[in-house]
């Protein structure tokens, strides 16, 4: 069985990217379209955990008790 030497590591330099403008412009529009549903599950999941934390540790307007 024979190893091979190891290889060197080989490095890339990324100088110029040439990309339309009409291009860049549909891309952004659609991260910025695909993050708006992200933000909404991203806060229900966000308020299911507060939900919880609440129940389990009793804070919140729905604990309280009119004494």
């Amino acid at each position: 069985m024979s190893t091979q030497p190891p290889v060197p590591e080989q490095r890339t330099v990324l100088t110029d990217i040439d990309i339309p403008f009409g291009r860049l412009v549909v891309f952004f529009i659609k991260v910025g379209l695909a993050a708006i549903p992200a933000a909404i599950i991203l806060w229900l999941i966000m308020w299911v955990i507060v939900m919880v934390f609440g129940m389990l540790f009793g804070f919140g307007w729905w604990m309280h008790r009119p004494f």
